[in-house]
């Protein structure tokens, strides 16, 4: 299995980050936490710093199975103001996931949202609609072949398993969410 990338920039939503990577962990999954700029300590938007895997020039994003972009204010943004990153999204165009404001902030400026079905964080849905995207009102998760979108730090969970569920199959992200004493609700 190739590896998986999460991208993260001062001022991400930290419970939406390390969810993720537990969760992937926890089923197997080879994630791997990027920092979009040259350091390798990166501060969340509640101040928790971070040390990740790689730095951005560092990570071999050809061939990845997912690329993955935390939400939170102002990492969502920075992420979108990181152009190699914008471009490796761009060339990627499957095995995409974002939550919270990244689907609105990163992904529907790159063109990603048309026409699919998706979801954000409340507030931020015209981004999404008027860059194609169907938007699904009070959607907790959106999850296509493929192409993943989830609201914000509640849906955290059931975001990573989504992601689980299209890497290794349904009964792996319902074996992960028990052994985590919760439920994949597909």
């Amino acid at each position: 299995m190739k590896p998986s990338y999460i991208f993260l920039a001062e001022g991400f939503e930290e419970i939406e980050a390390l969810t993720v990577v537990d969760v992937l962990r926890r089923a197997g999954i080879d994630i791997r936490t990027v920092s979009i700029t040259p350091l390798r300590n990166v501060r969340g938007a509640h101040g928790i710093e971070v040390v990740v895997d790689d730095i951005f020039a560092e990570a071999e994003l050809s061939g990845a199975e997912w690329l993955i972009c935390p939400g939170g204010l102002p990492g969502s943004t920075n992420l979108a103001d990181f152009a190699p990153l914008c471009d490796a999204l761009k060339a990627h165009r499957r095995g995409i996931a974002a939550i919270c404001a990244a689907p609105a902030v990163v992904l529907a400026p790159l063109g990603l949202v048309d026409g699919r079905e998706c979801t954000c964080y409340p507030g931020f849905e015209d981004a999404c609609s008027l860059a194609g995207g169907k938007v699904q009102p009070g959607a907790r998760v959106v999850a296509l072949d493929g192409f993943i979108t989830a609201a914000g730090p509640s849906t955290a969970t059931q975001f990573a398993l989504a992601i689980v569920a299209q890497t290794l199959g349904d009964d792996a992200a319902r074996e992960v969410a028990a052994g985590m004493l919760t439920t994949y609700d597909k």
